[in-house]
């Protein structure tokens, strides 16, 4: 893991929708930040907080394909935590996928993430979750969810940094 100091990602909530959003730029063209978010040996290196082990189950990063990966908690005990959903749309400035935590299946809720080119090797990504309540939302929220975002963006900093992508 880097030493650097890393951007924290802005999370928002929108104040009457459950939507959350989440604003981060990188040292990256935007073809690298999608290139992480959909090859499969790349998004396990860095999804997630640190102190995880993502193992990829299923992975069809295509119109209409699904997807399917655990986090392995090797701190405790090898406790898993299993994700999964569908590819709806994919880009050369935009992903579309659901997102579903396996512990709560009926909690499905709808991604869309984007990239803008800023210019200097530099993109915005943002990246936006409906999920299905203001309540639901909020949990989410409460979950320590920035932990993971920002550990997992901050190990995607370093790949870039290191050509790894």
């Amino acid at each position: 893991m880097s030493t650097t100091t890393h951007p924290e990602a802005t999370i928002e909530a929108h104040p009457t929708l459950p939507i959350i959003t989440i604003t981060r730029e990188f040292a990256a063209t935007p073809a690298q930040v999608l290139k992480a978010h959909t090859d499969p040996e790349l998004y396990a290196r860095w999804v997630g907080p640190n102190g995880i082990t993502t193992r990829i189950d299923q992975w069809d990063a295509r119109r209409g394909g699904s997807w399917r990966f655990s986090n392995v908690v090797t701190s405790d005990d090898d406790t898993e935590y299993s994700f999964y959903g569908s590819f709806h749309d994919i880009t050369d400035n935009r992903i579309v996928q659901t997102f579903t935590w396996e512990g709560e299946p009926d909690g499905v809720s709808l991604e869309t993430l984007t990239v803008e080119d800023l210019g200097n090797g530099r993109t915005r990504l943002v990246a936006q979750s409906l999920v299905d309540s203001i309540e639901g939302r909020d949990a989410w929220l409460r979950s320590g969810m920035e932990t993971g975002v920002n550990d997992g963006y901050a190990k995607l900093d370093d790949l870039l940094a290191e050509g790894a992508v």
